[in-house]
C-alpha cells in the first residue's frame, strides 16, 4: 500500500476543511486561543522558506527543542516540507544530552521555543560545531543578537511562500527520511531512530482505523512531542480534522482538561494512576451522608465490573443500582477530566488490570496499547470496536506480529525504522534483513489476536511515563563513590527509579571515625541517619548531570553485598535483575509505597 508523505497528508487535510477553522489551541494567559488552518499553514510556508534562505536542504538534519506548543508542528512540517529530517529534543533534555544528540546527527539548524529551552541550548552552543545557525522563538531577553528570531521570519510570510511550500512539498518523497528520535539504548548511548515519512504517515492512518474522529472531537497534545507516541497520536488529529489543545506543562494538564473539555487524551499509566490516586483522596474527606454515598456507589462499579469492562451479564436491578451511581457519583468524577472525554488512549507502559477495571466500571474509556519507538510506534491497540481488559489490543492494519522460540515478540510492517542512525551493528541485533523487528518484550496472541505483553528481554528500564532510562552507566557511576561498593537501579513500569545500595562499609566506618562516630555491625550502617544522608549525598552528586526522569528519588541501604553464592550474580558477575527484584520485593514496594511524590534527596552534612 502506498502511502502520502507527512507533507502532503498535512495539506490534504487542510484543503478539506475551512481555511478559518481552529485547529491549533494555546493557553494565552487565561484564555485559550485558536489558529486558523490559513494561518498555520502560513506560519508553517513562512519558516520553510527561512530554513531553505538559510540553506537547509533534502536529508539535512534540524533539531528542534521545545514544548508542546502550536509552533512545534509548525516548525516540523517547515522542515519535513523541505525534505529535511527533524531530529527533536525532549524539553527538559539534560545539557549532555543536548550536545550528543545535535552533534551525533550533525544538525546544521536548531530551532528552539521558551525561554528555558534557549537558556540551555545557549549553554551547550560552544559544544555542538556543526550547528551553523540557531533560531529562537519566545526567547529570554538575554539571547544574543546572532540568534535568529522566529517571529522575525514568518512576519512577511504570505501567499507566494505558501505556493512555494506546496511545490516544495510536492517533491518530498514517502520513502525519504522524516526524523531521527534518540532513545537511550542499554549501553546509555542515545540511538538515533531513523523514520521515513512512510513510517509515520502509514503508522498514523493504520492505528486510526479503530478510532475514527467525529464531528466535535478534541484532542488534548502533552505528552512530549520529542517522543514519537504524542506525535504520532497528534498527526492523526491534525490528519482528520481534529483541533489539538496544546499543553506545554504536565502541571496544568488537570486545569487543561477542565477547560478543554477534550474527547480524546493520550496518556501514560502514571496520569491514570494520579487520577485514580486524587479520586481516593477526595472519598477520604467526606463525612456523613457524603461518605456513605461515595463507599455504596464504589461497591456498586466493584460489582459491575464482569458487565462495564468484560460486557457480561448482571442483573437488572444492579444496573439500575449502577445507572443511579452514574447520576449521583460517577459522573462528578468524569466533571473532574472534562466530562466528555470518550476515549483515553494509555500507552508507553502496561496499565495494571485493575485501574482498567476501575475506570471502565465508572465510565471512563480506557484504552491501552503497546509500541516502540522503532515502530512508530504502535504495533497494537484496543479502540471502541475491539477491545479486551488486560490486553494491549490487536495489531493494527498492515502490521504483523510472530514470536520467536524464546516468546519474543517480532514485528514487520510499514511502520518499522530504517535503522539506528551510524550505528549498523546495533541495527542488525534487532532488525533481521527482511524486514522482521526484535522488540525485546516477550508475550503472545490470544484465540481472537488480542496481543499481550507480559515480560521485558532487555535490561532497559521503562518508566510509567514511558521514559527509558540505561541502568547500567548509573551504576557504575554509583559504584565511582569510595562510600558505595554495590548498587542496582530499579523502576520499570513505576512512575520513578529507585536504588538498593550496599555501603563500602569499611569506608563508611572510617568516615565515620572522623566525627566521633563508630558502629558495631553493618545492620547497623545500613540503618544509621548519618549514613543515609552521606550516601544520599553521593548519589545526587553523582546522578546530578542526569534528566530528571533518570535520578534516583529513593533509595534503600543494604547490610551485604550482592554474591554469586547468594543468586544474586552471574558467573560473569553481572546482577540477575529479577532475582534480585524478586528476592527484595517487599523493600521495594515500601520505597514505592503510599504517600506524597519524593522529593530532591537533601544534601550531605558530613563536615567535609
Amino acid at each position: 500500500m502506498a502511502y502520502p508523505s507527512l507533507t502532503q497528508s498535512l495539506l490534504d487535510a487542510i484543503d478539506r476543511q475551512p481555511p478559518d477553522r481552529g485547529v491549533m489551541l494555546h493557553k494565552v494567559g487565561d484564555t485559550w486561543e485558536s489558529i486558523t488552518a490559513r494561518e498555520v499553514l502560513r506560519r508553517i510556508a513562512g519558516l520553510s522558506r527561512a530554513l531553505a534562505d538559510l540553506g537547509v536542504k533534502t536529508g539535512d538534519r534540524v533539531g528542534l527543542f521545545s514544548t508542546n506548543r502550536p509552533e512545534w508542528h509548525i516548525a516540523d512540517f517547515a522542515i519535513v516540507g523541505l525534505g529535511a529530517i527533524n531530529v527533536p529534543i525532549y524539553f527538559n533534555e539534560s545539557p549532555e544530552r543536548i550536545t550528543y544528540i545535535l552533534n551525533d546527527c550533525g544538525a546544521k539548524v536548531v530551532i528552539a521555543f521558551g525561554e528555558e529551552q534557549m537558556r540551555r541550548l545557549l549553554g551547550c552552543r560552544e559544544r555542538v560545531g556543526a550547528v551553523e545557525h540557531i533560531i529562537a522563538g519566545a526567547a529570554p531577553p538575554e539571547t544574543p543578537a546572532d540568534v535568529l528570531r522566529y517571529e522575525s521570519l514568518i512576519s512577511s510570510a504570505g501567499d507566494a511562500d505558501v505556493a512555494e511550500y506546496r511545490r516544495r512539498a510536492a517533491l518530498v518523497a514517502s520513502d525519504d527520511l522524516a526524523t531521527f528520535i534518540y532513545t537511550s539504548g542499554t549501553t546509555g548511548v542515545p540511538k538515533g531512530v531513523m523514520l521515513t515519512h512512510t513510517n509515520v504517515v502509514s503508522n498514523t492512518i493504520d492505528s486510526f482505523q479503530g478510532l475514527k474522529p467525529i464531528e466535535g472531537d478534541i484532542g488534548l497534545s502533552f505528552l512530549p512531542l520529542a517522543h514519537v507516541y504524542e506525535r504520532t497520536v497528534d498527526y492523526g488529529y491534525l490528519f482528520y480534522g481534529v483541533p489539538i489543545a496544546y499543553v506545554r506543562k504536565i502541571e496544568q494538564l488537570a486545569a487543561a482538561l477542565r477547560e478543554v473539555r477534550p474527547t480524546i487524551v493520550a496518556a501514560v499509566p502514571r496520569v491514570f494512576e494520579k487520577v485514580y490516586a486524587n479520586i481516593k483522596a477526595h472519598e477520604k474527606t467526606t463525612s456523613g451522608f457524603r461518605r456513605k454515598l461515595d463507599l455504596w456507589a464504589e461497591d456498586v462499579a466493584q460489582r459491575c465490573v464482569s458487565w462495564r469492562a468484560y460486557g457480561e451479564s448482571v442483573s437488572p436491578l444492579l444496573k439500575i443500582q449502577w445507572h443511579l451511581a452514574n447520576r449521583l457519583v460517577f459522573s462528578k468524577i468524569r466533571r473532574g477530566i472534562g466530562g466528555r472525554v470518550r476515549a483515553f488512549i494509555s500507552g508507553a507502559a502496561p496499565l495494571s488490570k485493575e485501574l482498567l477495571e476501575f475506570f471502565w466500571s465508572v465510565d471512563i474509556r480506557v484504552y491501552q496499547g503497546y509500541g516502540l519507538t522503532e515502530t512508530s510506534p504502535i504495533i497494537s491497540s484496543s479502540n471502541p470496536q475491539a477491545n479486551r481488559i488486560g490486553s494491549s489490543g490487536r495489531p493494527i492494519p498492515n502490521v504483523d506480529v510472530r514470536f520467536a522460540e524464546d516468546g519474543e515478540i517480532l514485528v514487520k510492517g510499514p511502520c518499522v525504522m530504517k535503522g539506528y542512525y551510524n550505528m549498523p551493528a546495533d541495527t542488525s541485533e534487532v532488525l533481521s534483513a527482511d524486514g522482521w523487528l526484535r522488540t525485546g518484550d516477550i508475550g503472545y496472541l490470544d484465540a481472537d489476536g488480542f496481543l499481550y505483553v507480559t515480560d521485558r528481554k532487555k535490561d532497559l528500564i521503562k518508566t510509567a511515563a514511558g521514559k527509558f532510562v540505561a541502568p547500567q552507566p548509573i551504576e557504575n557511576r554509583l559504584r565511582t563513590s569510595p562510600f558505595i561498593s554495590g548498587a542496582i537501579v530499579l523502576g520499570d513500569r513505576q512512575r520513578f527509579i529507585i536504588a538498593l545500595i550496599v555501603p563500602n562499609f569499611a569506608a563508611v566506618e572510617a568516615k565515620g571515625r572522623e566525627i566521633a562516630l563508630t558502629f558495631t555491625s553493618p545492620a547497623e550502617i545500613a540503618t544509621h541517619p548519618w549514613v543515609r544522608k552521606l550516601i544520599g549525598g553521593e548519589i545526587e552528586r553523582l546522578t546530578a548531570h542526569l534528566a530528571q526522569y533518570e535520578t534516583i528519588k529513593r533509595f534503600a541501604l543494604l547490610d551485604h553485598d550482592f554474591s554469586f553464592e547468594g543468586g544474586d550474580l552471574t558467573y560473569s558477575m553481572k546482577i540477575k535483575r529479577h532475582v534480585v527484584a524478586e528476592r527484595y520485593r517487599d523493600l521495594i514496594a515500601n520505597l514505592y509505597a503510599e504517600g506524597e511524590e519524593p522529593r530532591p534527596m537533601p544534601p550531605c552534612e558530613t563536615g567535609q
